[in-house]
């Protein structure tokens, strides 16, 4: 099955930087979920409530305008049964259409599953087994509570 997306992800999609609006679209076709852009642009305000509620960990956040203009970030999520899920299995499947949308349209991101390496840099296969990884990791370091966020997606800073 082949999807698209929507008039609210497009609106979504304003104000975000060319190339990761070119992933988001491949990944559109080319995934076996379907999903929506929940967030893409996102106002200061916006974010100092995300991060009021904890549901973002910075006002540093890439969904906010950078220095070039755009916005660098997307949340990409699962659209199963005409509502919004945030359930990893699905999430795993869209992070794997925007890995292999990456490489083909060779743009570096970084995944909110994996915060410390390159998405492109992940087993595509075991992406499952990459975040209890990085979650080990950071547990390793000393922090008792590790942030994850699949459905997050940014451009690498260059």
């Amino acid at each position: 099955m082949t999807y698209i997306l929507g008039q609210r992800s497009r609106n979504e999609l304003e104000g975000v930087h060319p190339r990761l609006v070119a992933v988001v679209e491949r990944a559109i076709e080319i995934t076996s979920v379907d999903f929506a852009v929940h967030d893409g642009l996102r106002t200061e305000d916006e974010q100092r409530e995300y991060v009021a509620r904890g549901v973002s960990q910075t006002m540093a956040s890439k969904h906010l305008t950078q220095a070039d203009g755009y916005g660098h970030a997307v949340d990409l999520v699962p659209w199963i049964g005409g509502r919004l899920r945030w359930e990893w299995p699905p999430i795993f499947e869209i992070a794997a259409a925007v890995y292999k949308a990456a490489a083909e349209l060779e743009v570096q991101l970084t995944w909110g599953g994996v915060w410390d390496r390159a998405l492109l840099d992940l087993n595509v296969g075991m992406l499952e087994d990459e975040v209890n990884q990085y979650v080990d990791r950071r547990r390793a370091m000393g922090h008792r509570r590790v942030f994850i966020d699949g459905p997050h997606f940014e451009l690498m800073t260059p």
